[in-house]
């Protein structure tokens, strides 16, 4: 049998991330792809906030080149930011609004990295901005963010990850600020509402539940980050939540999945 996992919201802990994917057998004792019978899945937020985020991405990388297409990666909200960082600095998002709206504000606002800017390449960017939306595995729909935004974006799978890279490969500047916005939004599927919403987002993009980063779970759940030992299901079960909050001491959640 296969095992499908996902991982969200590295944030550069790049350590702890190999510790996490060894223990489940998926890497040997240098890091190296061993997961023979798996695939992985990283749901975004690689880079800010923790130590080394471009080794984070670079551990990404070369996971997903040695393993031959048995690890792949989504978009998440903090690459938009990162690349936005690089591409627009603080020019000023019209209209102009009070406090002013720019990339390089909500980066330093939330966690940006000045070593991290300084070692994204050409070859990273290209890589970050070629990164699909959402994707389907083990009866799930994947993404970063649990927020019905990507709607806007697309009705299909397809369409929506085909509006992704069409929005990276932007010069316009509110287009990329538009992109960050909606996907920093959360908690669609919390609450009264969230199964009607949960399913409005399947109903267009497939998958029997969605498996989500984005939203830490001890905050979901009102407990403290170090109590945390596994991912939360929630909407009626249509919902996982795999974010363990790991730039706040929670664990690195490698979430399995099938």
């Amino acid at each position: 049998m296969t095992r499908v996992y996902a991982v969200s919201d590295v944030h550069g802990y790049r350590d702890v991330l190999v510790r996490a994917l060894a223990e489940e057998g998926l890497t040997d004792a240098d890091g190296r792809w061993a997961g023979r019978d798996a695939r992985l899945w990283f749901l975004g937020d690689y880079l800010d906030r923790g130590p080394d985020g471009v080794g984070v991405i670079d551990l990404v990388r070369r996971l997903v080149d040695e393993s031959g297409g048995a690890v792949a990666a989504l978009l998440g909200n903090h690459e938009v930011l990162a690349l936005g960082m690089r591409r627009f600095g603080a020019t000023t998002v019209p209209p102009p609004g009070e406090p002013e709206r720019s990339f390089a504000r909500s980066w330093a606002r939330n966690g940006g990295l000045g070593r991290d800017q300084a070692r994204l390449t050409d070859e990273h960017v290209a890589w970050l901005s070629a990164l699909p939306m959402a994707a389907h595995d083990a009866g799930a729909l994947l993404v970063h963010s649990d927020t019905l935004a990507y709607l806007g974006w697309g009705r299909t799978l397809d369409d929506l990850n085909a509006a992704g890279r069409d929005r990276l490969a932007s010069d316009d500047l509110v287009v990329w600020w538009e992109t960050w916005r909606d996907l920093t939004s959360r908690a669609a599927f919390r609450g009264e509402d969230g199964p009607r919403a949960v399913r409005e987002l399947l109903d267009h993009l497939g998958g029997d539940r969605v498996v989500h980063g984005h939203s830490i779970v001890a905050e979901m759940l009102g407990r403290a980050y170090t109590d945390v030992t596994e991912p939360h299901s929630y909407a009626g079960g249509r919902a996982l939540a795999v974010d363990g909050g790991i730039y706040e001491g929670g664990p690195c959640l490698v979430a399995r999945l099938a």
